[in-house]
């Protein structure tokens, strides 16, 4: 089976963490997100791959060439002008030729067993799987109603909640027939879930609502991001770490509470007014400051501050145990290199 990567986010919220850097290039645990889609892919035996790009795709391409490198075939398609999630892979439509093919979000970290849902896909010959995941907070996502035998009967996009029927959420993971793709006009803005798969179920076609087990999580604010980077080192979101990075063992052991301390400096030009912009950055993810900047999650505990007595930024890490506290400290101080990186600039 062929695969579409949609790679075409620019990442407008994801911006105080990213800059100018596209979506599916925004490094998770050492790689882009994107190649961690791709390892996946490939993981499942789908080595044929098509990336549909539109935001600054010279980055892309520049960064994964042929796919080679990882193993895979990999080719590109540009939008010109914006088509949405479906006229973006119908721009794909000489890549999947007349065969069923797989579509993932390139931008949203994930790791389901492919082989299953396609499995599924091929014993119920729908027009379209549609991969569901369950969320405790579907406000931000498209919600599907599927009925005992997993069919969908219908689509809520973004719902507040009242109008919440359903906690799976539509994660972006689809497989398509080329008769279902036949119904998305040429050269035109139209999107899965509010255009194609409406307009299948009106004409009566069979939608299968796929749920998956596993981790799924779309990077699209720093909150989500920090926390897609927090279960990725404690293992919760099982990938293909690159050197530096290693999963936390669950193994417990006995510590004192200095050994789960870790610091990491980095080095800066304005020491005030690089705290202003990590500040930005980490105050959607509701960090306290009412003793400096500190963002806690569930086992760790994350601290910012300038040193007094040099142009340095000091990062310090507290976590169940001392190597996860080292790597979320070096993790920490990326992200702030980064944001310093845009300051000169």
């Amino acid at each position: 089976m062929k695969a579409i990567i949609m790679a075409g986010g620019e990442g407008k919220r994801l911006k105080p963490v990213t800059g100018d850097t596209p979506k599916p290039l925004t490094m998770l645990c050492g790689r882009p997100i994107m190649e961690h889609i791709i390892l996946l892919l490939k993981q499942h035996g789908i080595t044929d791959i098509c990336a549909a790009l539109k935001y600054r795709p010279d980055d892309i391409k520049s960064y994964f060439g042929n796919g080679e490198r990882l193993g895979v075939h990999l080719e590109y398609r540009v939008e010109q002008t914006a088509l949405g999630t479906a006229g973006g892979v119908k721009n794909c439509a000489d890549f999947y030729g007349d065969e069923d093919f797989l579509v993932i979000s390139g931008d949203a970290a994930c790791d389901f067993d492919l082989g299953s849902i396609i499995a599924e896909h091929e014993k119920r010959s729908p027009e379209a799987t549609i991969v569901l995941y369950p969320d405790p907070e579907p406000l931000r996502y498209g919600l599907a109603l599927c009925d005992r035998d997993g069919l969908v009967r219908s689509f809520i996009e973004k719902p507040d909640w009242s109008r919440v029927v359903t906690n799976l959420v539509n994660t972006g993971i689809y497989i398509i027939t080329p008769h279902a793709m036949a119904k998305v006009p040429e050269s035109t803005e139209y999107d899965f879930a509010k255009d194609l798969f409406p307009a299948l179920l009106r004409d009566g076609e069979k939608l299968f609502g796929c749920p998956a087990d596993g981790y799924w999580c779309d990077i699209g604010t720093p909150k989500s991001y920090f926390e897609c980077c927090a279960d990725a080192l404690s293992g919760k979101l099982r990938l293909q770490l690159s050197g530096g990075f290693e999963v936390t063992s669950d193994k417990p052991r006995e510590q004192r509470p200095s050994d789960r301390m870790s610091f990491s400096d980095c080095v800066c030009s304005d020491r005030a007014r690089l705290m202003d912009s990590i500040s930005s950055a980490f105050l959607e993810l509701g960090a306290d400051y009412s003793d400096g900047l500190c963002y806690r999650g569930a086992d760790y505990e994350l601290y910012i501050s300038p040193l007094p007595d040099a142009a340095r930024i000091r990062i310090s890490a507290n976590a169940a145990d001392e190597e996860t506290a080292r790597e979320l400290a070096e993790s920490a101080c990326a992200l702030v290199s980064e944001l310093e990186k845009r300051l000169d600039n």
